[in-house]
């Protein structure tokens, strides 16, 4: 039994400590390694989302999916630990720890490896071996409650420069943004529009790298109501494709095709890194009524574009790129893809008073009735 609890001890040890140095300080993609955080999310996850889907009301289901990012992440913290405290328990009683006020049981070998991780040093074992696994737990529970303590404020100030963002759309596109209101709100000039373009592109690149490092970050909702970064990113995307197909000028056009490619490659590893089923994407988000209405709107619009220049099946071959990525963190992350234009009822956040009841949630389309 010794010899099994040893192999045991070793194995979790080395899972742990692999999986958390993997997370924590050299965050990367690792599709082909088994990961205790990838098994965690997608096993808590998946019920979670159930739950949500259950509750009928958008705004209070974006409250109860909010709580998923920073709860699942304390959760994910205390298993390291739990991993740990059981990992150098189980070794201490291969070991045959004899500790100086207590029987050596598993139980107490347990309660002491736990009482050494966090410092509390409430065990004094007599044997070599103890002694010495003692040392090594006390030293990995500082550098622990190290990490811990340097990891919260990265991660959330990646999560902050997300939102930072996104925030800027609200007046820009509306909330939820839609691609021919933010163009509709752009000025006629075609520098202006570069250099926002250049902007959300820097700012796709970030999400990109952000989301890869910190997997966890794509579950943590919105800070701003009917605003969440896949509605955002895919917003950005399609303002980009109408600008690639038919922008007066030639290096808005350049810069458009420049940050299409940025966004659909964030859509892309993304889903790839949380290994999300192949999904199909609706037609229902650009229908040929809709397409007119589109039309219409840029025409209007004071942006320095060539409507005649773009067509639905045009249009369809930009989305054919990318639609399939989106439709698929949209149906996984329960965050609905936003319309190409905004319907009558739809405001900016900004106009709304506090008691104003919502309208829209970036969750509603998932609603089981």
């Amino acid at each position: 039994m010794q010899l099994f609890a040893a192999l045991a001890g070793c194995g979790l040890l080395a899972l742990i400590l692999v999986d958390a140095f993997s997370t924590i300080v050299v965050p990367r993609r690792s599709l082909h390694m088994f990961r205790i955080a990838r098994a965690f999310y997608r096993f808590t996850w998946a019920p979670f989302a159930a739950i949500g889907r259950r509750i009928r009301s958008g705004p209070r289901r974006e409250e109860f999916l909010s709580v998923y990012g920073p709860l699942s992440l304390l959760t994910l913290l205390a298993l390291w630990a739990g991993g740990l405290i059981l990992a150098f328990g189980l070794l201490q009683w291969a070991a045959g720890m004899q500790p100086d006020k207590m029987a050596g049981t598993l139980t107490n070998d347990i309660y002491i490896s736990a009482t050494t991780l966090f410092t509390l040093a409430s065990g004094n074992p007599q044997n070599e071996a103890s002694k010495y696994l003692t040392v090594i737990e006390g030293g990995l529970g500082i550098c622990f409650l190290g990490m811990v303590v340097g990891y919260l404020p990265v991660l959330y100030e990646s999560s902050s420069q997300r939102e930072r963002r996104i925030s800027f759309l609200d007046a820009r596109a509306g909330s939820p943004p839609s691609a021919a209101d933010l163009l509709a709100a752009a000025p006629s000039s075609a520098r202006f529009l570069e250099r926002e373009f250049v902007e959300w592109e820097k700012w796709a690149a970030q999400l990109l790298e952000s989301q890869l490092s910190f997997p966890m970050l794509v579950y943590f909702r919105s800070h701003h109501s009917n605003q969440s970064w896949l509605t955002a990113l895919v917003a950005i995307i399609d303002a980009a494709s109408i600008l690639a197909l038919c922008a007066e000028d030639e290096d808005l056009r350049l810069q458009a095709e420049l940050t299409f490619a940025m966004g659909r490659h964030t859509l892309a590893d993304v889903s790839a890194v949380l290994r999300i089923p192949k999904v199909s994407p609706s037609d229902d988000r650009l229908t040929k009524q809709e397409f007119g209405r589109l039309l219409k709107t840029l025409r209007e619009s004071r942006a320095p574009l060539a409507v005649h220049k773009i067509s639905i099946e045009q249009l369809n071959r930009f989305r054919g790129m990318y639609e399939t990525p989106a439709a698929m963190l949209s149906q996984y992350l329960m965050m609905a893809l936003p319309a190409w234009i905004s319907s009558d009822e739809q405001r900016e956040n900004w106009r709304n008073s506090g008691s104003m009841q919502e309208v829209y949630a970036v969750s509603d389309p998932f609603r089981e009735d």
